[in-house]
Parts: C-alpha cells; structure tokens; sequence
C-alpha cells in the first residue's frame, strides 16, 4: 500500500515592503502600519513521529529545539493540556533574526498545521495568547495574500490586488537586534503608511511604495552598516525597481517586475557577495 504523505505546512517568509512605526504604547509596545507580502521561500514545518522539535536544513545551526523555539511555544498555544502533544519537525531554509518572520511563520505554520490535523481551532489575531508569541504572528496566520498590519501587529486587513512582482532577498550576514533598533529609532511618532490604491499598474505600485518608509531603517543602517551596503548593492542590480528593508533587518528586498529578473540579479549578487544568503521568489496571493 503507499505510504501515507507526512503532515506539513509551508512557512513562507515575510516581508515587510513598508513598515511606518506611528506609535509607543504606554506598556512600551510600538504602533505599526506595514504592508506585509509573503514571498516563495520558506521553511515546512511537519508533523513527525519524534517527540520535541526536530531542527534540519541549510540554516539549522543555531536553532533552539528547547522551550524558547517559537514553534513549540505556537505547539503549546493549542494542544495545552493534551496527554500527547503532537512532535513537529522544522525544515530551515531561511535565515533567523534576519527581519523576514522566519520564527512567526514557523509559528503561525505550526499553528495552521495542527488546527487542521487535529481538529483544534486556530486563535484569534488580539488574543493575548497568539499576540505573546510576536507581533508578526497574527498576520502570518493568513499568509499567503498581502495584507495590511496595524496597532502592535493584531489589526489585520485585506489590501487591494498587488500587480505581479517578485522579490530578490539579500542578508549580509549580520545579526540585526530587533530591541536595539527600535531603541535607536529617532521618534516612535511618525505619519501612518498611505492607503493603498483600489487598482495599481506596477509602475504605480513603485511609485506608490517610494511615497513610503521602513522607519527602523536609519536605525539598523546606523547599527549595522553592511544594510546600507547591501541595500546599493539590490539598487544597482539590473531589473530592481525599488529595494528597502524588510522588518528590522538586516535583509533587504530589490522589488521586479519579473520572476526571471529576480533570478538573474540575485544569481549575479550572489556571485559577487559569496558570503550573502541571496535568493529570487514570487510574491504570492
């Protein structure tokens, strides 16, 4: 008989194409509004026979497999009080601490995974348990469509349909903490993101996301300078119509308009940065 296919879910990364920080809470959380889009790279997260988090792939090293590991936090988030939790096995191809919600989609995949496995209901985007595992989680829920995310990451809205376009994801390799970027920020109090248009050819949506900010840029830049270098570097590769920052950093993203134009440029930038984790994905829908 054929074997039965292992239980999985695709965690895609998230990029942040816009991040306007509007706010700080009186608890200290900072107030976002950000276009987030999920781009065709990612880790799986797998159900599995094991018990724990079983960590494999290009970028496992350096991956708890203990209580801190986001995946088991979202396990433990719906299978509390369970005699026998589910093992889950996590397949890394992206980069952690890079500013792209590797550790929230594996949250949010594992989350997806079990509810409908196992018949469990997922949580609500302002439940306290889901907001305590990271502001990105709630919108990488419902990955994979755009989406626009507001307040401390829980307000969660459709956009319009974007025009097709794909991605080049450059990382120089440099770890970016989230805490000391929004410290170094220069004022919490900045003007919201610009609504987006009901209907956008690709050269509006340029010109568009140029009217835009990532506002923990010039701090991370200011942190880790090799963003700034990575960010000429997106800009002067053929084909790239717009590059920013994605999340805190430090990758970066070059927005084409084509799928074989992000592959032609990052094959390039790979080429001349080897020691860059450099790849080329469709935005997806």
């Amino acid at each position: 008989m054929p074997t039965a296919p292992i239980p999985e879910e695709f965690a895609p990364a998230k990029v942040n194409l816009t991040l306007h920080v509007t706010g700080r809470r009186a608890d200290g959380y900072h107030l976002l509004d950000s276009l987030v889009v999920f781009a065709g790279i990612g880790d799986t997260v797998a159900l599995c026979d094991a018990t724990g988090l079983t960590v494999t792939g290009p970028m496992a090293a350096g991956v708890p497999v203990d209580g801190s590991n986001l995946v088991l936090r979202a396990a433990a988030l719906l299978q509390s009080g369970m005699a026998r939790p589910a093992g889950i096995s996590l397949h890394k191809r992206l980069p952690h601490a890079a500013g792209i919600g590797g550790g929230s989609s594996d949250a949010a995949a594992t989350l997806r995974l079990l509810a409908r496995h196992r018949a469990l209901d997922l949580p609500l985007a302002d439940s306290p348990g889901l907001l305590a595992l990271g502001a990105d989680v709630p919108v990488c829920l419902t990955a994979p469509a755009p989406k626009r995310m507001r307040g401390i990451g829980e307000r969660i809205a459709d956009v319009p349909r974007l025009p097709d376009c794909a991605l080049i994801l450059a990382n120089p390799g440099v770890a970016v903490p989230t805490g000391p970027v929004f410290g170094a920020l220069a004022s919490p109090d900045n003007p919201p993101m610009p609504d987006l248009p009901a209907s956008l050819d690709l050269g509006a949506f340029v010109g568009w996301l140029a009217r835009c900010r990532n506002d923990l840029q010039p701090a991370a830049e200011r942190i880790a300078p090799q963003v700034t270098d990575c960010l000429a570097a997106l800009r002067r590769t053929p084909g790239v119509l717009h590059a920013a920052m994605s999340g805190s950093g430090a990758t970066c993203y070059g927005l084409t308009a084509k799928l074989d134009e992000a592959e032609r440029g990052a094959a390039a930038l790979r080429t001349a940065r080897p020691g860059w984790w450099v790849v080329a994905a469709p935005v997806l829908r």
